[in-house]
């Protein structure tokens, strides 16, 4: 089943005196279950597709289709909704509430959609168990190693049950043995939640991992693998 499609997606910047073309015409479509990397140098427009897709910033042209919505049509309040509901998130940096426990962090966007006390108790308990944290609850993130952050982050971005997450950079700030374990945790997830994943990444750790690998160059796509 098809998650998403991008069409003839362009994003262009033109505060400067030479526009730059971040993304220059990219046409993708990912199935439900995919484990696929967004590999390129820097500046080839990963972060910016990524951002694109994940409602995070408007095209300058083209469309992205989740689940037969054209996001773009969206209103400003329609779409923060429409991400909540749909698409995960993992960042580079964690983005974790630092006065939440990791428990609070994972049921937070479950709250926001209003899900009952039970339902959230055993969806958070159930994904904390399954990234190796069911002891550490009640653990702030200043109580948890950046690998466990990470783990946490990884949680609450499968929390809702979305269509698809996406990764940004997720092991950049990880040594070997965290990266690692979050990789094996994150293999382990895509086959039984069955949820797509779409990397950015530099890291060839990831890339080893990946099922499908989509270079990008100067904004266009130069090679699209299944392994």
């Amino acid at each position: 089943m098809k998650v998403l499609e991008i069409k003839n997606l362009y994003k262009t910047y033109s505060e400067t005196a030479v526009e730059v073309h971040a993304v220059n015409g990219i046409d993708l479509t990912f199935e439900q279950g995919e484990f696929a990397a967004i590999v390129g140098p820097s500046g080839s427009g990963k972060t910016t597709l990524l951002n694109m897709v994940g409602g995070l910033d408007k095209p300058t042209s083209g469309e992205v289709t989740i689940n037969n919505i054209k996001i773009g049509t969206l209103g400003k309040s329609k779409i923060i909704d429409f991400r909540m509901r749909n698409i995960g998130f993992v960042f580079q940096s964690y983005n974790l509430i630092p006065v939440l426990t990791a428990k609070e962090n994972v049921e937070f966007i479950m709250g926001l959609q209003k899900w009952t006390k039970e339902k959230r108790n055993a969806r958070t308990k159930e994904l904390l168990e399954a990234v190796g944290l069911g002891d550490r609850m009640n653990s702030r993130p200043s109580q948890l190693s950046g690998g466990q952050q990470q783990r946490v982050a990884v949680a609450r971005a499968l929390a809702s049950k979305p269509s698809f997450v996406l990764a940004d950079e997720p092991t950049a700030n990880l040594d070997s043995k965290s990266t690692s374990q979050l990789l094996e945790i994150m293999k382990d997830l895509n086959k039984k939640e069955n949820i797509t994943f779409i990397f950015s990444t530099h890291d060839q750790r990831v890339i080893d991992k990946a099922k499908r690998i989509i270079t990008v160059e100067d904004g266009k796509v130069t090679s699209d693998e299944v392994k």
